[in-house]
């Protein structure tokens, strides 16, 4: 008799797939949160100086100290550009775990119901089998009646 075909060994092994994949999407997720709040914390520092820097220049300053307010107003600016980058990345890399893990959760699905459909078909001949030898244990009992009735 041959060994019965399952697919419950890969079906394990998409399951285990599928929840590293999500694993994996909920830190890019996190890790695309946190690059955000970054670059909001960025922008809000670089608006608060910019406010110091109106203010100052109302008060009257001198043309050392507005140029520091300058430049150090234009290395939060590439700051905010690098940090603006920096989410990009992160929701490119989100975006492709995303894709990854409705991949493997796609995959774990069509062998769930492969193996959905292979159990049902196992069970169908089961059966099949069980209504045969059935029928034979009646056929063979109602013929011993028949052969006693005699």
């Amino acid at each position: 008799m041959t060994q019965p075909f399952s697919l419950l060994p890969l079906l394990e092994l998409m399951q285990t797939r599928t929840d590293e994949a999500t694993r994996q999407l909920g830190q890019l997720i996190a890790a695309e949160q946190n690059q955000r709040s970054r670059l909001q914390m960025l922008e809000q520092y670089r608006e608060e100086y910019a406010q110091r820097l109106r203010e100052a220049t109302q008060q009257g300053v001198t043309r050392m100290i507005l140029r520091n307010y300058q430049d150090f107003l234009a290395r939060i600016d590439e700051a905010v550009e690098q940090q603006k980058a920096a989410v990009e990345n992160s929701e490119r890399s989100t975006k492709a775990g995303k894709e990854h893990w409705q991949a493997q959760n796609k995959q774990l699905k069509a062998i769930d119901t492969l193996s959905q459909r292979h159990d049902a078909r196992e069970r169908y001949r089961e059966n099949k089998q069980d209504q045969k030898l059935q029928d034979e244990f009646s056929t063979r009992k109602y013929g011993i009646r028949e052969d006693s009735d005699s």
